[in-house]
């Protein structure tokens, strides 16, 4: 988004933010293309300046299209949402919707080449499993697992905090850290409580059961509830995109950057997590996402306005503001890739 003058309009800009008169009435809404009739009129009614989309603005990737995660979100919270102990009829449901999920990132146009922005946000279980459930399913596509192992892992994924369900403690909201001993070991109950739910069901396979089960291990025995460390390829990635997720949504803990998340995730490469499932999910998630505010080596104040393949680390930048803190006067556009000395040194929060 920018601000632009009248007179720097060359017609068909499309509106970021409404304009609006004196009254509060909206002239034009956000969205709406400013043909030369409307700049014509807008100059008539002496408006000075609108905020306009950028082109890059709308580089932003997602997983997952926008409509379809809304649709998928509010079916697995119907599911979810009713589910009671040992009434898994409609849970069977979800293994559709773990499909609906492959095929559509399958049919995304350049799958295996893009970057996506994967953003901080608050999230509850249904947003977390499917957010979980996206991001594994595409690790094990990139891994070309086979078809029947990435469907199985896309429903153990949607059901994997199904646990969570029967606990009779309150865990939400909170950092688990400041539980009392006893309700922590509560909560470290519930892939227990899950797994025990589903295991006597026929139409859930036994790879999804793992997932369930087995989603807070780690491989150096450091996890819960059992200290295994001795997990399939199809758990281990369940394992680094929950706890990615967790933590940039704050899930139990504090909530961090996704570059804080993604540095831990190379901290315990090899530790907690396979090194080669680690390396294929940072392949494809932007350490920094688009619309990101940061400050450069060089002092500057730019945002994030697109991603590089192949190089997560390594954006486009816009910059807003030079080192003295003075707003530039004209785009000033810096790609990391091709300007080696420029490097973001910490992202700002809003």
């Amino acid at each position: 988004m920018r601000s632009k003058t009248l007179d720097e309009l060359e017609g068909n800009e499309i509106l970021a933010k409404p304009i609006m008169a004196e009254d509060f009435c909206i002239i034009l809404p956000e969205g709406a293309v400013l043909k030369p009739s409307y700049i014509k009129k807008l100059r008539e009614l002496e408006i000075q300046k609108v905020y306009i989309k950028e082109e890059s603005e709308e580089e932003s990737v997602l997983i997952l299209k926008t409509e379809m995660e809304s649709t998928v979100k509010e079916k697995i919270k119907e599911i979810l949402g009713h589910h009671t102990y040992h009434h898994n009829e409609e849970l069977m449901q979800l293994c559709e919707t773990a499909d609906n999920i492959i095929v559509s990132i399958v049919q995304e146009d350049e799958v295996a080449e893009q970057v996506y922005d994967i953003k901080e946000r608050s999230a509850d279980i249904y947003e977390h499993s499917l957010s979980i459930c996206t991001m594994a399913v595409l690790t094990a596509l990139k891994m070309n697992m086979p078809p029947n192992v990435i469907h199985d892992i896309g429903v153990g994924c949607l059901l994997h905090d199904i646990g969570l369900r029967y606990l009779a403690i309150e865990y939400t909201d909170q950092n688990l850290s400041m539980l009392s001993d006893g309700d922590m070991a509560e909560f470290r109950k519930h892939p227990v409580y899950g797994y025990s739910a589903l295991k006597d069901e026929g139409w859930i396979s036994d790879i999804s059961k793992g997932i369930i089960l087995y989603h807070h291990e780690r491989l150096d025995g450091s996890g819960y509830p059992l200290r295994a460390s001795s997990l399939t390829e199809a758990i281990q990635i369940v394992t680094v995109c929950d706890t990615f997720d967790e933590m940039i949504c704050g899930i139990g803990c504090d909530r961090v950057k996704v570059h804080e998340a993604v540095e831990y995730l190379k901290t315990f490469k090899n530790i907690k997590y396979g090194a080669t499932i680690v390396d294929t999910f940072l392949k494809f998630i932007a350490v920094y996402p688009t619309g990101s505010r940061v400050l450069t080596n060089e002092g500057e104040l730019g945002v994030v306005i697109r991603q590089n393949k192949e190089f997560p680390e390594r954006p486009v930048i816009r910059i807003l503001a030079d080192k003295k803190g003075r707003k530039t006067e004209q785009e000033i556009i810096k790609d990391l890739v091709k300007i080696h000395h420029v490097f973001i040194e910490k992202t700002l929060d809003d």
